[in-house]
């Protein structure tokens, strides 16, 4: 554990060579959490020394986020980043490739852009960058194709307010039946607009309530305001001039449009772009090119 600000206690773990190069993996959600340690699996631990960690709030680390509702606007994208480096010191490395699936793909280019020189690679799986347009499509604007799923998010919207701002605020009420109401409705949502993905399972997102909760309170949080990105990741991608880059994404991926990263493509000399047409929002080819990129770059 590692102590952070605000009373946060940070949970990670280290696997693979001592002597290996860094590798930092950054999970989904906002809110995810490390899960059981598949991400482990892209590395050669001979080669590398692998590093996770449940960002604030969720997973093994204390206190989630609907336990401390009183500090949850101390959670940005800023002090998680101040985390990633205060974790990085505590361990010691010097540079490191970063790893980053979905909501973590984010994350991943904006540690990468405010410390590029203690990245030597990134490799983005699922990718997102938190803007604002893409935030009102996973909410809004996706629903033109499951209009009944979107209806019954919806219905707990007053008319005129924005829908992720709507659940967010729902998702602080004092009232446990307030909170827990916005909680399924927002996991069956998730559930809904994920199912084109042939590896989807049925049913809900999180089939723990306090998960459930805690996934949505967070996930909203950082929607709500855009990700706390002053200035979108897009428009920084200039700092990453000379950082190797990977970008894997699934073409069937309907929560975030391939748009997404072919425009960072774009604007990122230098990087590779690989789009699966047979993928959704991660899958085990999208995994197998992760891994092979992280061979190769271990080789040199």
């Amino acid at each position: 554990m590692l102590d952070r600000p605000h009373g946060a206690r940070l949970h990670w773990e280290v696997s693979g060579s001592d002597a290996g190069r860094g590798a930092l993996y950054l999970h989904g959600g906002p809110g995810g959490g490390l899960g059981p340690g598949g991400y482990r699996r892209v590395f050669d631990p001979e080669r590398y020394r692998i590093v996770g960690f449940d960002q604030r709030g969720c997973g093994a680390s204390t206190p989630w986020a609907i336990d401390d509702l009183e500090h949850l606007d101390t959670n940005t994208t800023g002090a998680l980043i101040a985390d990633i480096e205060a974790l990085r010191e505590h361990l010691g490395i010097d540079r490191w490739l970063v790893y980053g699936v979905s909501w973590g793909s984010t994350l991943a280019l904006a540690y990468a852009q405010a410390h590029p020189g203690r990245v030597t690679e990134v490799i983005l799986l699922a990718v997102t960058s938190g803007a604002s347009d893409e935030i009102d499509w996973i909410t809004e604007g996706v629903g033109r194709i499951f209009p009944e799923a979107w209806a019954e998010l919806a219905a707990l919207v007053p008319p005129g307010e924005r829908v992720v701002e709507a659940y967010a605020r729902m998702l602080r009420d004092p009232d446990p039946a307030v909170r827990a109401r916005a909680a399924d409705a927002w996991d069956a949502w998730e559930s809904a607009h994920i199912a084109l993905s042939p590896w989807a399972g049925a049913g809900p997102l999180h089939e723990d309530q306090r998960m459930r909760e805690n996934f949505a309170t967070l996930v909203t949080h950082y929607w709500s305001q855009d990700c706390f990105l002053d200035v979108p990741v897009l428009e920084r991608m200039d700092r990453l001039a000379g950082i190797p880059g990977v970008l894997i994404h699934g073409r069937l991926d309907v929560s975030g449009p391939a748009v997404t990263p072919w425009r960072l493509h774009r604007a990122w000399p230098g990087s590779e772009l690989h789009i699966l047409e047979d993928e959704g929002h991660g899958g085990p080819g999208a995994v197998a090119i992760a891994s092979a990129t992280a061979d190769r770059f271990a080789r040199g």
